[in-house]
């Protein structure tokens, strides 16, 4: 992920400054842990200030709105009380070179502030403070004590202190050329890191362009630049710092990330703001896909792993208990056959009561026939009552299995992130696993359990124009085809493999062609377990034969009147 460097804060503060302030503090709402959005008002309207002190994304930016859900957290409670109906009058850089910046709130434009924002942007020591005009701390996102920090304590009460100076060079437009080469090329090393461990205010992706622009390898030896090279580095470099000083950027996206130079740039953006806040959005919605995927996928692998031995073990002793007539017949055997016995045999053969075959029967040397023919009578008893007992148990882990198949199934259809449905559509479905017991609610605030799953399908047309709904996971799948499911629509599934259901949305009056039916056909095994066979049995029926057992498990569902079709995943673009 690139970094939120002194060039990028330099270039969104300055857009912050011309478009936002003064504004007037309207709300505050925390979005997670590390990020709290500030609602400003200006005469042009309403924007959402942004503030991240997340450890690989620390930033500010203007954003998109909050969601509307409860905000539970002190730290933005804290700010509202202290800054609700203040304007922000001012945005400031703390010292020289530094990524950390003052935010100042006063009553109105031309007062002296009421209150300090600092907001401190140094990767995993990234803070944000509030203080009163005294410098003296009302408020911390993240305390540090003397445990954590003998050098720079951070409580609430103390007074704020800037954070420690770094040691590097500061770059300068009057720094002569001799000067600034005789610097970085002091000690032998790859221009990239002497240039990164001389001079402050700068990072890796922006040296990388730099260079690029140079036309100078990052690796490359500062022993082996020649004078044109350094020449031609050092009027980029100077570039830099002009830019910086006039204030002239030029955002856009490029093959690794983003600049706000235009330096790479493949594709300009012409809003500095919704350029970084899509960049850092994006990039923490693919980490969090990611890691939330890979939970899923232990989580359940672990649970189908153990309930698939717990119906091993249930098979196993059924088995067991097919022998139970064995047992009686042999037990009648012997009650038939009480007048051959002799003590201390250990073994009969006789003769089956239909067929005439022998049957072997072993006895216990010091019980008598009878003794030993109500010990066979006993274990025909005993399997009996297992099977019983057992039979429920198995069709109990079965459906268990069942479910956390189709659970498994829905995961594996989404093994990128390519949107932020894609990372909905996880969330519900850790939500629902939440809500079934599966894994604890400790880190995630559990939703209502009345409220209706997100309507994101996955949206398909078919040859003829008509629409398909997928679910993408089991809350999607009950409300597809128990809450959307019109009269006229068709409903398909992958025939006894977990899978989505499919939706084919009809109107009144309309007949879809042997082609539709086959595209959904298509769909309907793509977004199944079998998606890598090149054929797969798929039912289609009326929604109206479709129905959900009493006590199911969300996305179980039964059918009956249905057609088959030979589903073709590999058709699938």
């Amino acid at each position: 992920m690139q970094t939120f460097d002194y060039t990028t804060l330099k270039a969104v503060c300055s857009d912050i400054r011309d478009r936002w302030l003064p504004s007037r503090v309207e709300q505050v709402h925390q979005r997670d842990k590390y990020t709290i959005a500030i609602a400003l008002r200006t005469l042009k309207g309403r924007s959402w200030l942004d503030i991240s002190r997340h450890p690989q994304a620390a930033r500010i930016c203007i954003g998109e709105p909050p969601p509307r859900k409860p905000d539970t957290f002190t730290f933005s409670q804290q700010l509202v009380h202290q800054l609700g109906g203040l304007a922000l009058i001012e945005i400031e850089t703390i010292a020289p070179w530094e990524r950390a910046i003052d935010l100042r709130f006063a009553r109105r434009p031309g007062e002296s502030p009421l209150y300090h924002l600092y907001v401190e942007i140094m990767g995993k020591y990234s803070n944000m403070v509030l203080t009163d005009a005294n410098n003296q701390i009302i408020t911390v996102a993240h305390q540090i004590n003397q445990q954590k920090s003998s050098v720079r304590p951070v409580l609430t009460g103390q007074l704020y202190e800037a954070p420690p100076a770094l040691t590097n060079s500061i770059p300068s437009l009057d720094e002569p050329f001799e000067r600034w080469w005789e610097r970085v090329s002091l000690v032998p090393g790859s221009i990239k890191r002497q240039l990164l461990k001389t001079y402050r205010g700068i990072s890796p992706s922006l040296l990388e362009s730099m260079l690029q622009v140079s036309e100078i390898n990052p690796q490359t030896h500062t022993d082996k630049l020649t004078s044109q090279e350094w020449q031609k580095l050092f009027q980029t470099w100077r570039l830099w710092l002009q830019s910086l000083e006039a204030k002239t950027f030029n955002p856009a996206l490029t093959t690794t990330g983003y600049t706000v130079l235009g330096w790479g740039g493949v594709k300009p953006v012409e809003d500095i703001q919704v350029l970084i806040d899509k960049y850092y959005t994006e990039k923490l919605n693919q980490q969090a896909f990611s890691q939330l995927q890979h939970q899923l996928n232990q989580k359940i692998n672990n649970f189908l792993t153990k309930l698939r031995i717990k119906a091993q073990n249930f098979e196993e002793r059924l088995q067991q208990s097919d022998r139970a007539d064995e047992y009686r017949q042999k037990a009648d055997l012997l009650m038939a056959h009480l007048h051959e016995w002799k003590p201390g045999i250990q073994e009969m053969v006789l003769s089956d009561f239909e067929t005439g075959e022998p049957v072997k029967v072993k006895l216990e040397p010091d019980k008598n026939a009878v003794q030993n023919a109500q010990g066979l009578y006993k274990k025909h008893q005993k399997l009996k009552r297992a099977r019983s007992a057992v039979e429920p148990l198995l069709l109990e882990v079965k459906n268990e299995i069942n479910y956390l198949e189709q659970v498994e199934a829905s995961i594996s259809q989404t093994n990128d992130y390519q949107s932020t449905e894609d990372l909905q559509a996880l969330e519900e479905i850790r939500e629902e696993l939440v809500g079934q017991k599966y894994l604890e609610d400790t880190e995630y605030r559990r939703r209502s359990s009345t409220q209706t799953a997100s309507t994101n399908f996955h949206r398909y047309h078919t040859p003829g124009g008509f629409e398909v709904l997928i679910g993408r996971n089991n809350r999607q799948n009950d409300q597809l085809s128990f809450k959307i499911a019109g009269d006229y629509d068709l409903w398909f599934h992958a025939q006894e493999i977990p899978g989505s259901h499919v939706l084919l949305r009809l109107e009144a009056g309309t007949t879809p062609k042997s082609k539709d039916l086959q595209f959904v056909a298509n769909l309907a095994a793509y977004h199944s377990r079998s998606r890598q066979s090149k054929q797969v049995p798929v039912v289609y029926t009326q929604p109206k034969y479709v129905y959900k057992p009493k006590g199911a498990k969300p996305g179980i569902a039964i059918y009956k009147q249905e057609q088959v079709l030979w589903g073709k995943p590999y058709l699938v673009e």
